[in-house]
C-alpha cells in the first residue's frame, strides 16, 4: 500500500465501530430503513419518473476514448464519469448494472444502456469510490473490472469490501478525509462529505463515505458523491480550491432526505462555496431514486444557474467534454429543441 500524506483537517469521527458526519444527524432505526427499502423497491412511482421515450445519447467508441486528448470527461450515467488525465483513464462510481438494487429482478432501472459498455472500456489507472450504495458501488462492475484496473480508491471500509469480490488486496488504498494518494501523478483528496453507509439493515455506517477531488497540476476537478449540503463545502474549497469543474449531486432529492442529499438549490450553493468555475450536474438521468420528475433536476438547476450566472455543462450521456474549455451543452432531456443565445454562450431550449 502506498503511504498516504494527510491533509490540513480532521478524520472522520468514529463511535462504536460506525462513521459519523460532522454534524449530528437523526439516526434511523431499522424498521424505517426496511419500509424505506421496501417502498422502493416494490412500490409504483409516478410515471414522470422515468422517461416516456428514450432519451438521447451521443455515441462513443473505445477508440475514440483512446485518441481523445488528455483532460477529457464523458459521463456514462448517474454518477459514473470516466476522465483522461496524463494519457491515462480514471472512472468515477462505476455502475454498469440493470437496476440500482441489491437484486436484478426487481429496483430502480436504467433509463438507458451506459454509452460504453463495460467491456468496452479502456485500461484503468484508478476506480475512485465515493461510498457503498448500489447505485454507486457495482459488484459485478467491480468484479470485472479487478484484473483491468491499477488502483481503487477508496473511502475506509469500502475496500475491505472490494478484497472479499475478488479485488488484489494491493490494488486498494482505502482513505479517511483529507487523505491524499497520488497515481501516476494525479492527484486524488478524500474529503468529507454528509451522507451515510450500508449495503443491508445492519450494516449502517460500517464504511465511510466521501467526496473526491481531483488534481492534475492546474486543472481541479471536485466530484460529490452523494451529500446533502454542510459547511464543509466551504472549508474544501478554502483549503483545495478554486475548481475548474465541480461534478455536483443534482438529483434523486426529497424533502425526506433533508440531511443526506441536496436540493438543486444547495447544488448551486456548495458549488459557490467550492469556488467551481464550471458545474456539470450529476448523479440524474439513468434511475428513478426519488418521486420527483426525471427532468427536474435538470430544469431547476437551469434555471437556478441561469439567475446566478453559474456557468453550467449539460453534455448529453457520452458526450466528451473538455476540462480546459467546457462547454454550456443541449437541453438534450427536453423535445423538440431550438436554438437561443443566453448568458454569452449558446444553449438549446425547448420549444413551449
Amino acid at each position: 500500500m502506498v503511504p498516504l500524506a494527510n491533509a490540513a483537517g480532521e478524520p472522520a469521527p468514529q463511535r462504536d465501530g460506525r462513521f459519523h458526519n460532522q454534524a449530528l444527524l437523526p439516526q434511523d432505526g431499522v424498521l424505517k430503513k426496511l419500509r424505506i427499502g421496501l417502498k422502493y423497491l416494490f412500490l409504483r412511482k409516478p410515471p414522470e419518473t422515468r422517461p416516456a421515450t428514450p432519451i438521447s445519447l451521443q455515441p462513443m467508441t473505445r477508440q475514440q476514448v483512446l485518441d481523445a486528448p488528455d483532460h477529457s470527461l464523458w459521463r456514462l450515467g448517474h454518477s459514473t464519469v470516466l476522465l483522461k488525465l496524463r494519457g491515462r483513464f480514471f472512472i468515477t462510481d462505476p455502475v454498469f448494472a440493470e437496476r440500482a438494487s441489491p437484486v436484478q429482478w426487481a429496483g430502480p432501472q436504467r433509463f438507458h444502456a451506459p454509452p460504453l459498455g463495460l467491456d468496452q472500456l479502456p485500461p484503468l489507472a484508478a476506480v475512485v469510490l465515493s461510498h457503498d450504495h448500489f447505485d454507486h458501488l457495482d459488484e459485478h462492475a467491480i468484479r470485472q473490472l479487478a484484473s483491468r484496473t491499477g488502483v481503487f480508491l477508496a473511502p475506509l471500509g469500502v475496500g475491505d469490501l472490494l478484497i472479499s469480490w475478488g479485488v488484489a488486496p494491493a490494488k486498494v488504498r482505502q482513505l479517511d478525509w483529507w487523505q491524499e494518494s497520488i497515481v501516476d501523478g494525479v492527484r486524488f483528496v478524500a474529503t468529507p462529505a454528509q451522507h451515510f453507509s450500508g449495503r443491508g439493515l445492519l450494516d449502517s455506517n460500517r464504511t465511510l463515505w466521501a467526496s473526491w477531488v481531483i488534481v492534475d497540476d492546474d486543472v481541479r476537478v471536485f466530484f460529490s458523491g452523494d451529500t446533502g449540503y454542510f459547511d464543509g463545502f466551504k472549508q474544501i474549497g478554502e483549503r483545495l480550491g478554486p475548481f475548474d469543474l465541480t461534478l455536483m449531486e443534482t438529483g434523486a432529492y426529497n424533502v425526506a432526505w433533508p440531511d443526506v442529499h441536496m436540493q438543486p438549490e444547495q447544488s448551486l450553493q456548495a458549488h459557490l462555496d467550492l469556488r467551481g468555475r464550471w458545474m456539470l450536474p450529476i448523479h440524474n438521468g439513468t434511475f428513478d431514486l426519488s418521486q420527483h420528475g426525471w427532468q427536474e433536476p435538470f430544469e431547476r438547476i437551469l434555471a437556478l444557474a441561469n439567475q446566478a450566472q453559474v456557468r453550467l455543462s449539460t453534455p448529453q450521456m457520452g458526450e466528451r467534454v473538455s476540462l480546459d474549455s467546457p462547454h454550456a451543452g443541449q437541453n438534450w432531456w427536453q423535445p423538440r429543441p431550438v436554438r437561443q443565445h443566453g448568458q454569452g454562450h449558446e444553449r438549446t431550449i425547448a420549444a413551449r
